[in-house]
């Protein structure tokens, strides 16, 4: 039976301690590098992990974390030439990839992991694997993502929530009354596939997900933005392999 999921924080896991201290990061580096080698030659997601999951000792956690952050040379460099910079964000309109974006900034807020990756994205290690739980972060990190957008000159925030995750309609309701609290420009959606809608958009997308980033539109790295805005409150891990 699957216990309910009560998490009040989105902070550490337990064993991130060991899992990415200083002793950890010297493999964990090699083991980025060595997976990405084995992706720019066309070789199988699946089976290069485990093979350099193994030959490194990882933990099931630690390769998670070697797989969200290692990625072929040409992916790499496709996902750099399409990022934007600051300066285009302003007087434009920013499609936000809300769970994408709202569960980074919420684990550095609580102290989690947060991985610098290879094609420069900041990724978190919590996900939303069919059900998002709100927490003690959740709120302020909206403000931080808000206020970092005002910032940027943002004219027009849309963000997309996936409809099929349960509690998508909760985390929308929420985005959109501290939308009217604060008068911001936001609008929200809850579509069923928000990466489709997010890779054929012709405005600029806030995403970190290599789907949407490999299909091509314009990007802009906001996770990562957020996080480096509000300084140390948290744990980011470079993962990049270099």
């Amino acid at each position: 039976m699957r216990l309910p999921d009560r998490r009040s924080h989105r902070g550490a896991d337990p064993r991130d301690a060991e899992a990415f201290g200083e002793s950890s990061r010297p493999a964990l580096s090699s083991a980025v590098r060595d997976l990405s080698w084995l992706l720019t030659r066309g070789y199988a997601p699946t089976s290069s992990l485990k093979l350099v999951g193994d030959r490194w000792g990882l933990t099931e956690r630690q390769r998670m974390a070697v797989r969200r952050s290692a990625c072929a040379d040409d992916d790499r460099d496709r996902r750099a030439a399409g990022r934007a910079e600051r300066a285009e964000l302003a007087g434009g309109i920013l499609w936000v990839d809300g769970f994408n974006v709202l569960t980074t900034v919420e684990s550095h807020l609580g102290g989690g992991v947060v991985l610098r990756c290879r094609d420069g994205t900041y990724r978190d290690l919590a996900g939303v694997h069919g059900t998002y739980r709100r927490v003690f972060e959740t709120t302020p990190a909206l403000r931080a993502i808000g206020e970092r957008l005002a910032e940027l000159g943002v004219a027009e925030v849309r963000w997309l929530f996936d409809r099929p995750v349960s509690n998508s309609g909760r985390i929308a309701g929420l985005v959109r009354d501290l939308a009217a609290e604060q008068g911001l420009s936001w609008s929200v959606e809850l579509v069923n596939n928000p990466d489709r809608v997010l890779a054929d958009s012709v405005d600029i997308v806030a995403t970190a997900d290599s789907v949407i980033l490999d299909a091509g539109p314009r990007w802009f790295n906001l996770a990562r933005d957020v996080v480096e805005s509000l300084g140390d409150v948290g744990r980011v891990i470079d993962m990049s392999g270099d």
